[in-house]
């Protein structure tokens, strides 16, 4: 059943409860959505991460998707930590629902600290007008879009989608933004493939991601915008395999992801 508002939703779905030493429980996603959304999972994975490690930042999360979660089902995470010093910490994270381990993660944090600061990308372009929004199911807040992500004719395998987090505490930015990294990378390995859109999973083809890791750069602030800069290099022997930059509107790189997925034609 859809929530009369998505955005209250998936935030109480990071309200994660304490169930024992090491152990939380988050509640599901009210989606219309065959399986539980794996943007769901890497969001309710960096704060159970940041939990274990109270007083460090996400630098990193590498999230593996072993079988399909089920929707409306709570998803209970377990945290080891076998380092936590003084300015890194590591967290080994176990995603169970009642039929099984769903997926694992690793995590990695860090204080942040003063040093040297440089990049090296390609200049940002201008914001796209509210004629170009991007109408997202899955994501609760505002995006737009200069190019259609899914097209019938062939279209390079790159992506551009601006998109804007409402303004939350500084814990729950990070969970959003890897939240919305796990939205469009699929599409965008499709968009070479004539007459083929996401709209044609499970007809002509099936997809799943296996894979997605998100590494934090700089602390992003949710609230304004950011755009996810992707690209497609490669799709073969049923996967596909896609990567990406996050950008604020003045050039800055907060984060990059990557993600591998089974992409089979049928």
């Amino acid at each position: 059943m859809t929530p009369a508002d998505p955005w209250p939703d998936l935030l109480d779905c990071l309200d994660l409860t304490p169930r024992e030493p090491g152990v939380h429980e988050g509640r599901s996603q009210q989606l219309q959505y065959r399986r539980l959304f794996g943007g769901q999972l890497l969001a309710q994975f960096a704060r159970a991460a940041t939990l274990a490690a109270p007083g460090k930042g996400l630098k990193s999360l590498h999230t593996q998707f072993l079988r399909e979660g089920r929707t409306g089902e709570p998803v209970r995470y377990t945290a080891e930590v076998p380092q936590d010093g003084r300015t890194f910490a590591a967290v080994r994270l176990t995603a169970r629902q009642e039929h099984g381990i769903v997926a694992v993660a690793d995590a990695s944090l860090h204080v942040w600290e003063e040093g040297p600061d440089r990049q090296t990308v390609d200049p940002v372009p201008a914001l796209p007008g509210p004629e170009r929004t991007a109408e997202l199911p899955l994501l609760p807040w505002e995006s737009r879009a200069a190019t259609d992500l899914d097209t019938e004719k062939p279209e390079p395998p790159v992506f551009e989608l601006w998109t804007r987090v409402p303004r939350v505490t500084w814990p729950l930015a990070p969970a959003l933004l890897a939240y919305a990294t796990d939205l469009t990378p699929i599409g965008t390995a499709l968009r070479p493939v004539t007459g083929v859109t996401q709209t044609d999973s499970g007809r002509v083809f099936v997809s799943a991601v296996t894979s997605h890791t998100v590494w934090f750069h700089r602390p992003a602030e949710a609230g304004d915008w950011l755009l996810l800069r992707q690209h497609s290099p490669v799709a073969a022997h049923g996967r596909c395999f896609g990567r990406g930059d996050v950008l604020t509107a003045e050039g800055t790189l907060v984060a990059s992801y990557a993600q591998e997925a089974l992409l089979r034609f049928l």
